[in-house]
């Protein structure tokens, strides 16, 4: 734990604010008392110029100090320069350069508690159904059995079939878990929760990979077939101009990156509402304490009525992204429907 204070008291800045909630951070900022800040360092790992450096965000004293060359970027700094580690001179400006960045961010070890907390339900669960085969389930085991059996006979078997759901079922498992429980974590205003894990583009990047790569990995003839000859579509649509090839080509990338942006942005801007609102209590009350305590009841249920919100597009956004992945990986098996035609005359 760490608490640094600032000599300067610095105006409110509501942008700065909401920036750096919103944003990935080298340390985890519990709370502020006047001038002081508390917060647990985390671990910072650099490569740069062929040579590790491995020591605790606390060097940097909140971003007022370098150490080893290095500092935390400002908003001064430049624009894509807050929250990054920077290349520093002797004067502390900064060279332009920016260093390989492996550091354990609060975003990287938020990941880590959600990762702990889904494998320690399940693995509870698991344990639990083994010792009450043949009985009803009971408490968790409930809640897992629920969330396994929602998963399977309304997004898997629907979209991908019978007979090959059961290959990519905990793929979705995992995917639905994981951004259902970062998001709901994202919503607890105290530690360890309050990280924007899935509004951070880099993660959503990721997961919609996951979906990209096990669409197109698996995909049969068929799939491709339809992306490069679709049947039914009129042949001045294909030649001498391959229109329709190009725009199915097109969407094989839209799909996935259509997955990153929704979740990123939603989750995104429910943060910054949220923050938006209770940044006008600060605004007010630095012009005046008791107008800032005037004030401060309605922006409070609103910021309340957001959180309630955000409970509800936790789920939806969680649901939304694994049935499309599913939907997609599901179109990449699906038979020619010529042939299905077909076969269903004769």
């Amino acid at each position: 734990m760490l608490i640094a204070s600032e000599t300067e008291k610095k105006p409110y800045n509501a942008g700065e604010m909401i920036l750096g909630h919103i944003v990935d951070d080298h340390s985890w900022h519990i709370i502020s008392i006047d001038d002081k800040h508390i917060s647990v360092p985390l671990p910072v790992i650099l490569y740069h110029e062929g040579k590790l450096e491995v020591f605790l965000s606390s060097r940097f004293h909140h971003g007022h100090s370098s150490y080893k060359g290095f500092k935390l970027g400002t908003v001064e700094d430049g624009e894509g320069a807050f929250g990054k580690v920077l290349c520093v001179d002797e004067n502390d400006k900064w060279t332009g350069e920016t260093p390989l960045d492996f550091s354990i961010t609060k975003n990287v070890f938020s990941i880590f508690v959600v990762v702990f907390l889904i494998s320690f339900l399940v693995i509870k669960a698991s344990r639990k159904s083994k010792k009450s085969v043949g009985k009803a389930p009971k408490g968790l085991l409930t809640f897992v059995e629920f969330v396994i059996l929602f998963i399977r006979d309304d997004i898997a078997i629907p979209a991908i079939g019978k007979k090959r759901h059961e290959k990519f079922l905990p793929f979705l498992l995992t995917v639905f878990c994981f951004i259902f429980v970062s998001n709901i974590m994202g919503l607890i205003p105290f530690f360890p929760g309050g990280a924007n894990v899935t509004g951070n583009i880099a993660v959503t990047l990721v997961l919609a990979l996951f979906t990209f790569f096990f669409t197109n990995f698996y995909a049969n003839k068929g799939y491709w077939t339809h992306i490069v000859n679709m049947p039914g579509v009129p042949w001045w649509l294909k030649i001498p101009i391959p229109l329709m090839p190009l725009v199915e080509f097109i969407g094989i990338f839209t799909k996935p990156f259509s997955l990153m942006i929704r979740l990123f942005a939603n989750i995104t801007a429910g943060h910054i509402i949220i923050l938006g609102f209770m940044s006008i209590i600060f605004i007010f009350g630095s012009q005046n304490i008791a107008v800032g305590y005037g004030v401060s009841p309605i922006p409070i249920l609103f910021s309340l009525f957001m959180s309630l919100i955000e409970l509800l597009v936790a789920y939806i956004q969680a649901y939304v992204f694994t049935l499309l992945s599913a939907i997609y990986i599901g179109m990449a098996y699906e038979e020619n429907h010529h042939k299905k035609e077909v076969a269903e005359k004769h």
